[in-house]
């Protein structure tokens, strides 16, 4: 039995990609900033929920579950805005707009997960967050989230959830990042 590597999320669109793009840019001419591992556009997702390794077997199932939740929400509005940080482990841009409908979806889809069979971890309070830089040591990445301070996106409405597979790198070449590919995708609302 195979199984796929997968999690649910939302996606910015292409001109939201490319402002934040510039404002990355930006932060990577900053002091220490080649230390970091920064993550490419196409791994630019807000994940609503991280699925692990899924046995191919449950996928159908997973994919109608999800399916409904999307069809449960109705369209809404989101932008990328301002900065954070986990600790001085990894950089992110964070989300404003209809917070609570993505924070609504996101449980939706773990709960899809669940009753799919999946099992997940612990369950706490979804935080929007799409990740651009790691670190494998403790970095000091103050500077780099007050640089994001007034980073607002253009706003756009999502319509869409995805399931997506990520496909880890193989044969350990440094710097490779890992290939997402999505399996499924559903509009939002009827």
């Amino acid at each position: 039995m195979s199984s796929l590597r997968l999690f649910v999320a939302v996606s910015p669109p292409d001109q939201a990609v490319q402002e934040l793009r510039r404002a990355v840019d930006a932060l990577r001419s900053l002091p220490g900033a080649g230390k970091l591992r920064w993550t490419g556009t196409p791994g630019w997702h807000f994940t609503l929920a991280f699925l692990g390794s899924v046995d191919e077997e449950l996928v159908p199932e997973l994919d109608e579950r999800l399916a409904r939740a999307a069809h449960r929400a109705e369209p809404f509005p989101l932008r990328l805005h301002g900065g954070g940080r986990f600790g001085g482990r990894a950089l992110w841009v964070g989300a404003a707009g209809s917070l609570d409908t993505l924070r609504l979806l996101a449980e939706r889809a773990d709960a899809a997960a669940r009753r799919t069979g999946i099992p997940m971890d612990e369950h706490r309070r979804y935080s929007p967050h799409l990740t651009l830089a790691r670190s494998r040591t403790d970095a000091d990445l103050r500077p780099y989230v007050e640089a994001l301070a007034d980073f607002e996106s253009t706003p756009w409405e999502v319509g869409e959830l995805a399931l997506v597979r990520s496909n880890l790198p193989v044969g350990g070449v440094p710097g490779e990042k890992p290939r997402y590919e999505t399996v499924a995708s559903w509009s939002l609302g009827r």
